[in-house]
């Protein structure tokens, strides 16, 4: 019993033996963390002394002028900056028309080309051996055809049976002369046909240029301006056409392309007001002619008409029109007659403009419409080039006509 007790005696000592031994290594391993490190304080920047507090100055090494690597030259270059580029603005190069004298002579050649199926058709009939009323009636319906009119055709009918009949031969050389002989009697060789731009009194002249839609009206005004600048007329446009588009811009390109000054209004504005003001312009800058555009308006609209001796009477107010053309297409034919009647009672026509005259073989419009209004046709447009408006010449037309 003794021996057991003292085992157990023996047993807890070891066990408490053993565990002190953990604990003091355990202590051992875990040290006190260390004590945390004082912070540097940086002092203040020191505050500068005057007067017997000041610091002395400390020796530096400096260096002399001559110790001073200095760029060639002696001096830095000064940078000069460039000045900016300015776009210079693009002015519109003025362009010099070619002389009007014989322009419809230089173009005959277009013309011929076109027209004289009228002279060659006329011309084969005369050449026949027998001369019947079948063949008289062919040579009417071809004067017709060609848009002469039913009394000009009557009336060179029977001229021309008469002088063949009394001829008696008809060699091909007297056919030409005998026909081109009436052609001109027809179309009226003594006709006043210049185009009056010079009034009487004092500058400008006024032209005022009507028509309905597109029968080349604005084209026509600024073909016009060219003819009078290449015979060292000075122009001022009026852009009174203010209802359609762009109509303003197309008048004023033509205008820039021979220096010619455009007055334009706001779009849809007062045509009466815009031909008012170019008149006052022209007077202004001692202009020699003011060539008014105006709208191209349907004759059957009477409102719109009113509207167009709205425009004469205003222009009137500050001098009296010397001029009033009606531009006519040659290829409206027998319409193109009913067109004028309409205009002639609205305003004084004193002259016929007939554009497209180069693509259709009918130009016996010129006398038709000379016949309906009484008055000559002055001007006439062969083509689409800026000056491709020619006076009109009886002989040369007549000439292109028939062919050589």
């Amino acid at each position: 019993m003794e021996i057991v007790i003292l085992a157990v005696v023996i047993a807890v000592v070891v066990i408490g033996a053993l565990g002190g031994l953990v604990v003091g290594s355990r202590r051992k391993k875990q040290l006190p963390p260390p004590p945390p490190a004082t912070p540097d304080i940086t002092a203040p920047p020191a505050e500068p002394h005057v007067g017997e507090e000041a610091e002395k100055p400390r020796d530096e090494p400096r260096r002399t002028i001559e110790e001073v690597d200095l760029p060639d030259g002696g001096t830095a270059p000064a940078t000069v900056e460039e000045p900016p580029v300015v776009e210079e603005l693009e002015i519109p190069q003025v362009e010099v028309p070619e002389p009007t004298a014989g322009r419809l002579v230089r173009l005959r050649a277009r013309l011929s080309r076109s027209q004289n199926a009228l002279g060659k058709g006329l011309l084969t009939l005369l050449s026949r051996e027998h001369l019947d009323d079948d063949t008289w009636e062919e040579i009417e319906d071809t004067l017709l055809t060609a848009d002469v009119g039913v009394q000009p055709t009557q009336e060179l009918v029977e001229r021309l049976r008469e002088r063949v009949k009394v001829l008696g031969t008809r060699t091909p050389e007297e056919l030409r002369a005998l026909l081109r002989e009436e052609l001109i009697t027809l179309v009226g060789p003594d006709m006043d046909r210049e185009v009056k731009t010079e009034p009487a009194t004092s500058k400008p002249g006024i032209v005022m240029v009507v028509g309905v839609n597109g029968t080349g009206k604005t084209t026509t005004t600024g073909k016009l301006a060219r003819v009078l600048v290449a015979d060292g007329r000075s122009v001022v446009l009026g852009a009174a056409d203010t209802f359609r588009a762009a109509a303003a811009d197309q008048l004023q390109t033509w205008g820039e392309r021979v220096g010619a000054h455009t007055v334009r209004g706001p779009e849809g504005g007062d045509p009466a007001s815009v031909a008012f003001d170019a008149v006052k312009e022209g007077k202004e800058l001692g202009s020699d002619v003011v060539l008014i555009d105006t709208a191209g308006r349907l004759h059957t609209k009477t409102g719109l008409m009113d509207e167009l001796g709205k425009v004469k009477r205003v222009v009137e107010k500050q001098a009296p029109l010397d001029e009033v053309l009606l531009v006519l297409d040659a290829t409206t034919g027998q319409n193109g007659l009913v067109q004028a009647r309409v205009f002639a009672e609205v305003v004084n026509i004193t002259g016929i403009v007939l554009t497209k005259l180069d693509g259709t073989a009918k130009g016996g419009i010129v006398v038709a419409v000379q016949r309906e209004l009484g008055v000559p046709v002055k001007l006439i447009g062969l083509g689409e080039g800026a000056d491709d408006l020619a006076p009109f010449e009886p002989e040369a037309f007549v000439d292109a006509l028939i062919g050589d």
